[in-house]
């Protein structure tokens, strides 16, 4: 006889090798197709437990789907209830003997016992293929109408799995979901926006291929329109609903419930003006009333503000999601501060891409944006790398004609400290920074030679031509400049920036003859440029600066030492 699922258990944890483990599972799992072989019924339900503990650590269990079939027949609630769980884990939807459930399926839906019939909402839920959906999708929607809130809940589950599965039958049951947006239970309710969240996803997929002009002129579309004013009102009472301690998770009324409503209301306001503008007043409600000392709070808030960007919203809505933010952005837990990075990135992306040229800038969501500027720039130094990398990230998309200077001095410091096999994607991406938003030749061409000198062995071809090309095209005055400070560069490296090298060998070539002449710039005191032209103990009071002329032996000499190392 087999040993019980406890003595198992404790038979596994007392292994101190992985060989030892293995030859316990291997025993036991012998033992379980012996008493399968034998259809040993009054150990199948202890067989199909331990089976259970054996998929949980990973070893085959396959030969056990079989009986989790057979439990399922069984009608004591003990042994429908393993068999159903060992159902879930042990089988997928491609399983061949799932189709054997079916009629035990439609058996237990028609049970008059509420927890049987839950246990094959659960299967259905979880494992429905597209013929057993369109079997069984009469019997679950009888429980969409069942007077037992347990039953309507896994019922709502159970359905979107089924219209998953086969979306022509979406039509047949919206107008049942109108229906249950009235229930009273919020288990139910979050079950419900669950399943309309589920059939606008559908309905978004197959639109297309019924030929509409318009996603909105579909007719589950045009159906949950109507419900708007219905979902702003459910979440506008949860927000101004007392405490409820069945429904109260840190001091936030249901935020399960408000984060699907939340959910819904996007799907249904994206590119809707008239539904964005029946949720712009709760949206507000919503981003200024919720508390955030508590995760949920904050988990609602991330909600309303992905809403807030994807509906038709008034600017000054924008503004206000961009501060949230902002303020998830001083956040001691790493987690939001990834979340608000990410999303920053994602909202800077879809403001550029609205953006008109009438639009007043200083109100858009683009400068509320710029003024979280410090606080982004300030995740570069954060020790955690996932945190720099989006941070890296939104960078790259605050960067614009007014604060080029600034940012690229801070993604050049960064350079200094990152890790370095991000280097040459951050010299590709400062180089496309250069290269669209550059003040002047002088300041591209000291940008990219600094580059150089901190990263020269990492960065690409494309980095070290595009700098040819630069200074092949400047003037002569800036020609001159940089082949100096080229110069003195290569000179000071210990000869491992292979990139700066390369450069600097090239212009030594082309405009040697410039080194020959001494060479004097002052900037003028507003050109902001990078560290090394202003004096850090004048502040932004311009420095000269002035390169000797040299004799041809010198250089040549220089050129022969640096490539000589």
């Amino acid at each position: 006889m087999s040993m019980k699922l406890r003595d198992l258990i404790r038979k596994v944890r007392a292994c101190k090798t992985a060989s030892e483990e293995r030859a316990v599972i291997a025993k036991e799992s012998a033992m379980i197709r012996t008493a399968i072989r034998e259809e040993q019924e009054h150990y199948r339900h202890r067989n199909v437990a331990k089976l259970l503990f054996m998929h949980m650590l990973g070893y085959p269990t396959h030969f056990g789907q079989l009986e989790c079939m057979k439990l399922t027949a069984s009608p004591h609630f003990p042994e429908k209830r393993i068999g159903y769980l060992g159902m879930m884990l042990l089988l997928s939807e491609e399983a061949d003997v799932l189709m054997l459930a079916t009629n035990s399926l439609k058996n237990d839906l028609n049970s008059e016992i509420r927890f049987v019939a839950g246990l094959a909402l659960c299967a259905i839920g979880n494992l429905a293929t597209a013929d057993m959906s369109r079997d069984l999708a009469p019997e679950v929607d009888k429980h969409l109408k069942s007077g037992t809130p347990y039953l309507r809940k896994k019922a709502c589950l159970s359905m979107s799995r089924c219209l998953t599965k086969c979306p022509e039958m979406v039509e047949d049951f919206v107008e049942r979901v109108v229906t249950l947006l009235k229930d009273k239970s919020h288990g139910v309710l979050i079950t419900v926006v669950q399943l309309m969240t589920q059939i606008l996803l559908i309905d978004a997929q197959t639109y297309e291929e019924e030929g509409y002009d318009d996603i909105s002129e579909t007719p589950c579309r045009i159906a949950f329109m109507r419900l708007v004013p219905v979902l702003v009102k459910l979440l506008r009472n949860l927000l101004s609903m007392g405490y409820s301690p069945e429904h109260d998770v840190g001091g936030i009324s249901d935020p399960f419930l408000q984060v699907q409503i939340l959910t819904v209301l996007r799907l249904l306001g994206t590119g809707n003006n008239e539904a964005s503008e029946e949720m712009n007043d709760v949206l507000a409600q919503v981003a200024t009333n919720t508390e955030t000392s508590k995760n949920a709070g904050n988990a609602i808030l991330y909600e309303c503000v992905l809403t807030i960007m994807a509906v038709e919203s008034e600017d000054s809505l924008r503004v206000l999601a961009i501060n949230i933010l902002g303020r998830f952005l001083l956040n001691r837990d790493n987690n939001i501060r990834y979340v608000a990075l990410n999303t920053l990135a994602k909202c800077i992306v879809e403001q550029n891409n609205r953006e008109d040229g009438g639009q007043d800038l200083a109100n858009s969501a683009a400068s509320a944006l710029q003024r979280h500027r410090t606080t982004v720039v300030d995740c570069l130094k954060d020790p955690d790398v996932s945190i720099r990398q989006r941070a890296l990230e939104l960078i790259y998309h605050l960067v614009n004609q007014e604060n080029v200077e600034d940012l690229t001095a801070e993604l050049l410091n960064y350079l200094v400290l990152c890790p370095r096999e991000h280097r040459a994607d951050i010299c590709t991406r400062v180089l496309r920074v250069v290269d669209r938003f550059s003040p002047g030749d002088r300041w591209r061409v000291d940008t990219l030679i600094t580059m150089l000198t901190i990263a020269g062995r990492e960065t690409t071809r494309e980095v070290q031509s595009a700098t040819i090309v630069y200074i092949s095209r400047a003037a002569e005055d800036i020609q001159s400049y940089a082949t100096h400070k080229l110069l003195k560069a290569i000179r000071d490296d210990d000869g491992t920036q292979l990139g700066l090298l390369n450069v600097g060998i090239w212009c030594i070539g082309e405009y040697g003859d410039l080194l020959l002449k001494s060479y004097t710039y002052t900037p003028p005191s507003s050109s902001g440029a990078l560290m090394e032209v202003t004096d850090a103990t004048n502040g932004d009071i311009p420095v000269t600066i002035s390169f000797m002329g040299l004799e041809p032996s010198a250089v040549v000499r220089t050129v022969e030492d640096v490539t000589g190392r």
